[in-house]
């Protein structure tokens, strides 16, 4: 006498219990269900025809009794969209990005997108073969906060192939396309003359990434406030932290080993200011007794640091939820409209470390 396998009864069990909804159903099956044409389910399903609402209701009905799902890769064929789009920072790992891509996340979720998030760690081979792996899944349009001056070839090809995109935070020289961005030189200047006011004649900057729009704007707006209050540009007080903590780190270390060390340094990234604290610690200089410090752009800390740190503040969110927003009416608009650039307003939070 033979017996069968539990599973298999299971399996038979089920069948003899639900018999078609084991299989999957086809539109044709929505249909039967609805009562209606399938062309009438296809309109339904993509937008295509207006369809009495009593009957949109039977068709929805129908799908749902039957677990009917639609195939999206059909779909975005037909419709020429995937309803995606890319967004490519610089590094992931730092707070102000994270922020920004969940306000862009935000906005594309309001219309119905998804979002495909990349990191390039400011490595520009990083960002040319994201830009081009994005494009080959097809999305319709992307973020890209460029590692340089977003001249790479990926970037360009994106123009060629007419694909929209908008700059994010950072945008390029060359090439003309929709950016946001934060008010850098006017956050730079207000920090680099706040620190004039309270007595700074030398006054270090930690600078990012050379060829970067961040790093030129900001420290434009340092060589702005200089200038206005009649202080010389003194080259060894210029140096370069890469946007990297330890970067912050070692800036601090060069501008300190000076002979004539400053009495206050503005860093221009958050991460970088971070670096520039650790070493300040460790050193054990205290701040603003013996060394004043601002940050461009906050850190969730910031006001936990003893003493607070005054700092530029930036809005991330907002700049990835209207970042996003423009993209998407650019694709609702056929990518026809003439380029925008949009400045995000800066805030100097006052708090006791200057």
């Amino acid at each position: 006498m033979s017996h069968s396998h539990p599973l298999t009864l299971l399996v038979r069990r089920a069948i003899n219990v639900y018999g078609k909804r084991l299989t999957m159903a086809t539109i044709r099956d929505v249909a039967e269900r609805a009562g209606v044409s399938v062309a009438t389910v296809s309109h339904v399903i993509n937008g295509t025809r207006k369809v009495a609402p009593e009957t949109e209701a039977r068709v929805r009905r129908a799908m749902e009794e039957l677990g009917y799902q639609p195939n999206a890769i059909a779909q975005s064929l037909r419709k020429r969209t995937t309803y995606a789009i890319g967004i490519l920072v610089s590094d992931i790992t730092n707070p102000f990005f994270a922020t920004l891509v969940r306000g862009a996340e935000d906005a594309a979720l309001e219309a119905g997108y998804s979002v495909i998030v990349c990191n390039s760690d400011e490595d520009p081979q990083k960002e040319d073969m994201y830009i081009r792996a994005l494009w080959r899944r097809r999305i319709d349009g992307m973020l890209i906060a460029p590692t340089r001056d977003g001249t790479s070839p990926a970037v360009q090809e994106l123009v060629k192939r007419k694909i929209p995109f908008v700059f994010i935070d950072r945008k390029s020289k060359n090439v003309e396309a929709d950016a946001v961005l934060a008010d850098n030189v006017g956050g730079a200047y207000q920090a680099t003359r706040f620190l004039i006011d309270c007595g700074h004649k030398r006054i270090g900057i930690i600078l990012g990434i050379p060829g970067s729009t961040t790093t030129e704007e900001r420290f434009l707006g340092y060589c702005k406030a200089l200038k206005e209050a009649g202080l010389p540009l003194i080259e060894e007080l210029v140096v370069w932290g890469n946007y990297r903590v330890n970067g912050g780190r070692q800036a601090v270390i060069q501008l300190l080993s000076l002979p004539n060390p400053p009495t206050a340094i503005f860093s221009t990234n958050n991460q970088m200011t971070f670096g520039a604290l650790l070493e300040i610690s460790q050193r054990q200089i205290s701040i603003p007794q013996k060394l004043a410090i601002i940050s461009f752009d906050d850190l969730d800390w910031a006001e936990l640091f003893t003493p607070p740190l005054t700092v530029v503040l930036q809005q991330p969110y907002t700049m990835g939820y209207q970042a996003a927003k423009l993209l998407l009416h650019r694709l609702m608009a056929k990518n026809t409209m003439p380029p925008q650039e949009i400045r995000i307003p800066v805030v100097l939070k006052i708090r006791g470390s200057t």
